[in-house]
């Protein structure tokens, strides 16, 4: 795996410096139980590897949390409400944006955190994950009211508040705009060596995140996921974060 080489140099940093990595994993649009599901569930869980996972809550049903009631590595958290976009063209897709009154907005956030925990239960946690993870800036001291203590999105735009915790996701490796097919892998692992490299001049606090789409993730992607945990595993410098313990961070 010398592919890998530059992951391990930088972890080994980290480790000379007796600083621990962590890292975590966002898994976005799941619905339904499916076979991407269970190859994600058993992956994760053969690595010990805590998944949040963003559910639309418009779009599921008691279903989905039958199957998740017996996956303690699995942590169900709020996709939205329908991922419906209300932006017209030219603009990018946005689902939370003010295309529409704010209050149907902030209504159907409400309804999706309460469907979720009619679903899920204690096991939700209640982080916001927007749709194409874009939501208008002045919603967001709206969201602790709701019920939110934590919001995620991708990048570095969107900073943590009172009453609600900001953990992005960077790094994403399918790439829709190629028909959903996994990123080079190269490449995947020089933006995740990147990541690491400024976390680590920011003094190491900062959580570093993966973002996958199991519904559309080819074998290049979860192989991509397999031997990302693999080299994190024998690394002794990395912890994968659960979405709750990351919010009380």
């Amino acid at each position: 795996m010398t592919l890998w080489q530059p992951l391990r140099d930088e972890l080994a940093r980290w480790r000379d410096a007796d600083r621990a990595v962590s890292l975590w994993l966002r898994d976005d649009d799941a619905i339904e139980p499916t076979p991407a599901l269970d190859r994600l569930a058993d992956l994760a869980c053969g690595h010990d590897v805590p998944v949040a996972l963003a559910i639309i809550p418009a779009r599921t049903a008691p279903a989905l949390a039958n199957r998740l009631a017996a996956e303690k590595i699995i942590h169900p958290v709020v996709h939205g409400w329908s991922h419906a976009n209300h932006a017209s063209p030219p603009e990018k897709k946005q689902e939370l944006g003010l295309h529409r009154p704010r209050d149907a907005v902030l209504s159907e956030l409400a309804r999706g955190l309460a469907r979720l925990r009619e679903f899920h239960g204690d096991r939700l946690t209640p982080m916001l994950v927007p749709p194409w993870n874009r939501i208008d800036p002045s919603l967001l001291d709206d969201l602790p009211a709701l019920g939110f203590t934590g919001l995620s999105a991708f990048g570095h735009k969107l900073t943590s508040r009172p009453g609600l915790a900001v953990v992005n996701t960077h790094i994403d490796i399918v790439d829709s705009r190629a028909g959903n097919r996994c990123r080079d892998h190269g490449t995947l692992i020089a933006g995740l060596v990147q990541e690491l490299q400024q976390a680590r001049a920011a003094g190491g606090r900062t959580p570093v995140g993966v973002l996958s789409h199991h519904l559309v993730s080819d074998d290049d992607a979860f192989r991509f996921l397999a031997d990302l945990f693999t080299i994190t595993a024998q690394s002794g410098a990395v912890s994968w974060r659960a979405p709750a313990e990351l919010l009380r961070a």
